[in-house]
């Protein structure tokens, strides 16, 4: 049995970790998982065999949870094969995007075709088992697996929004070589930004957007010590439609008209991080399969 899926990677609108609510939009970064199941021939219930560069805590999760999932009660051995564009602990929801391509591909492999919100709900729960994501980071996994905004509430597994994005923007993309710390580490830190928290998930509800992003940005720069004000200021003046910190950093996105884009990313530092333009993800996906 054979099965393949393809995530993206977001950016992050709304940080989840102040109120349990978050909001992200997906972006043309990819994650491709292949999976090679054979059931039976084994005296263990279940063998994976992951090439040692691709191993982690959550891709062996996933594989395992999705497995038991889709396949319960089955000895068998699974063969991964991963690839992925997206950036580690930089803030790209790259635990995310790993995660539902695994859970997708097991389950395609086994003839099934779950709903993005029963891949979402199963890759949240992996994160959340192996200490990697605080809330689960539904809002992630969700922009992920289809285009345009999502924004959940975590701790109930429910979407609570959905749009797209207008036509003719695109994204500019500062990713410094610095990673940032499990979220579990940071909850503390956060709970003390609820305040400011709920302020950014009210313009997010109430669909502005740029000043979601921008609020979130200012409490993320506040708690995380990240010196972007001035940068997010002049990527302002020069067109940006909104910018800030994406996930828990450090990589820093400025939303704007894709000609303008060449421009933006010549006003960040320069320095040895790593400057992308990417595409919003449109139309119901970027895997042609999505539900």
């Amino acid at each position: 049995m054979n099965g393949a899926a393809i995530t993206s990677s977001a950016i992050t609108v709304v940080n989840a970790l102040p109120t349990g609510i978050g909001c992200a939009i997906g972006i043309g970064l990819h994650v491709s998982a292949q999976v090679e199941i054979t059931v039976g021939g084994s005296s263990s219930p279940t063998v994976l065999e992951i090439p040692e560069a691709s191993r982690s805590p959550v891709v062996d999760g996933s594989l395992r949870t999705a497995l038991a999932r889709f396949l319960p009660g089955e000895n068998v051995t699974a063969r991964l094969t991963l690839t992925s564009e997206i950036p580690v602990a930089r803030g790209l929801k790259s635990s995310s995007a790993v995660s539902t391509a695994i859970v997708r591909a097991v389950a395609r492999a086994s003839g099934r075709h779950p709903a993005h919100l029963e891949v979402g709900r199963c890759a949240a729960e992996i994160t959340r088992q192996v200490g990697v994501s605080a809330t689960g980071a539904l809002d992630d996994a969700l922009a992920g697996l289809a285009s345009g905004f999502v924004l959940t509430d975590n701790f109930r597994g429910e979407v609570l929004k959905r749009s797209d994005v207008a036509p003719g923007l695109g994204v500019a993309l500062y990713v410094p070589e610095r990673t940032h710390p499990p979220s579990p580490d940071l909850r503390g830190a956060f709970a003390r930004e609820r305040d400011a928290g709920e302020e950014a998930v009210a313009a997010a509800q109430n669909g502005d957007w740029p000043r979601a992003m921008r609020l979130n940005s200012t409490l993320v720069e506040r708690t995380m010590g990240y010196p972007y004000g001035e940068l997010r200021a002049r990527l302002e003046r020069h067109g940006a439609v909104a910018c800030g910190v994406s996930g828990l950093g450090p990589a820093v996105a400025a939303v704007a008209p894709t000609d303008m884009l060449p421009e933006l990313l010549r006003l960040f530092p320069a320095d040895s991080a790593q400057r992308l333009i990417v595409p919003f993800t449109r139309g119901p996906g970027t895997d042609p399969e999505v539900a």
